[in-house]
C-alpha cells in the first residue's frame, strides 16, 4: 500500500476524525452552534447574519468591474450602500462570511467523503432547478433577507417578521413540494 492511502485510512479510522468531520452532529448541536455565530456575528460587526444581501454587492461588483454604473440605482443610493461599494469586495464583513461558508461548506463535504458529481437526469431537472433558483432569489431580495437574514437573524432578534417568514416559508415549501413531485419527478 503507498504510504499517503496507508495515512489517510489510519486518519478515517480515528474517532476523533469519525466524531468532527465524518459523522454528521446532531439537531440541537447544529442549533446552538448557530445561535453561538449569530451573536458573535452581531456583536463583532452590529449587523445580524445575512447571506442575500451579499449577491446583490457581487452582482454590482461584477457589474462594475464590466464597465457599468449603478449610480443612479435606487438599491445602492444610501451613503451606506455607496461606501460598501467603495470599499471594495474583500473589505466587506458579509462577503468574508459568505466565502468562508462556502469554504466550509466544500471542506466538511471533502472531509466526510461525501463529495460527489451527479449526472443530470433530464431537462426538467435543469429547469426545476433554474425556475427554483431565481424563484428563491427573486423572494430573498423582496423579503430584505433568506431563510438566514429574515427567518433566523428575524427570530432571533425578537422581530415579529421573522415569525410571518417562517409561517410563509412553511406554506411555500409544501405548495413547493407537492409542485415538484407533480411536475418533476
Amino acid at each position: 500500500m503507498e504510504p499517503k492511502a496507508k495515512i489517510w485510512n489510519t486518519i478515517r479510522e480515528n474517532q476523533f476524525y469519525k466524531t468532527w468531520f465524518k459523522n454528521p452532529i446532531t439537531y440541537v448541536t447544529a442549533a446552538v452552534l448557530l445561535s453561538v455565530f449569530q451573536i458573535i456575528t452581531l456583536a463583532v460587526t452590529g449587523n445580524p447574519w445575512g447571506v442575500s444581501g451579499v449577491f446583490a454587492n457581487w452582482g454590482a461588483w461584477i457589474y462594475q468591474a464590466v464597465g457599468g454604473s449603478i449610480d443612479k440605482w435606487y438599491y445602492f443610493g444610501s451613503q451606506g450602500a455607496q461606501n460598501t461599494m467603495e470599499a471594495g469586495f474583500f473589505n466587506h464583513p458579509g462577503t468574508m462570511r459568505n466565502l468562508g461558508i462556502i469554504a466550509g461548506a466544500l471542506m466538511a463535504t471533502l472531509m466526510a467523503s461525501q463529495f460527489k458529481i451527479k449526472k443530470i437526469k433530464s431537462k426538467k431537472q435543469i429547469i426545476a432547478a433554474t425556475l427554483g433558483g431565481l424563484l428563491m432569489g427573486y423572494g430573498a431580495r423582496i423579503a430584505y433577507g433568506c431563510n438566514i437574514g429574515a427567518l433566523y437573524s428575524g427570530i432571533s432578534s425578537l422581530s415579529l417578521s421573522g415569525w410571518v417568514f417562517a409561517a410563509a416559508m412553511f406554506c411555500g415549501a409544501v405548495v413547493g413540494s407537492k409542485l415538484l413531485v407533480k411536475y418533476f419527478m
